[in-house]
């Protein structure tokens, strides 16, 4: 898999994303019928998408067979990454307190979930 992503996808690229991360490679009528589970959408919308999720450098596609095979061009972690390293800097100033401290406050957060997290800062702090 590519190790720089070539564009940031957007909300509905991103959406086909995590069903090719779910699933692996799929063909778009998969892929179609996984999003219209969660909402309306036609398979020549989808089709379209893919494609230009092709030329951007989001998804690989492997056309050997009859039906054309779509997957992500990068893996999940690689792509949230990013994302977030973009988010980061441009809504919090690079703050990554910042970040942290807003969406705790906007989420109420489990006990295992705030146990995971300090596991994290634990971990952080004895490797730095």
């Amino acid at each position: 898999m590519a190790n720089k992503m070539i564009s940031k996808p957007t909300d509905s690229e991103l959406e086909i994303l995590q069903v090719l991360w779910e699933n692996g490679q799929s063909s778009v009528r998969f892929v179609n019928d996984q999003l219209a589970e969660r909402r309306e959408v036609g398979y020549t919308t989808t089709l379209k998408l893919m494609q230009i999720m092709h030329e951007k450098g989001l998804v690989q596609r492997n056309t050997d067979a009859r039906s054309h095979i779509y997957e992500a061009a990068q893996e999940r972690d690689a792509t949230q990454r990013n994302l977030l390293g973009t988010f980061v800097d441009n809504v919090f100033s690079g703050s990554a307190m910042d970040l942290v401290m807003q969406a705790l406050g906007n989420h109420k957060a489990s006990k295992d979930e705030l146990d995971q997290i300090k596991a994290l800062i634990e971990k952080m702090e004895n490797e730095g």
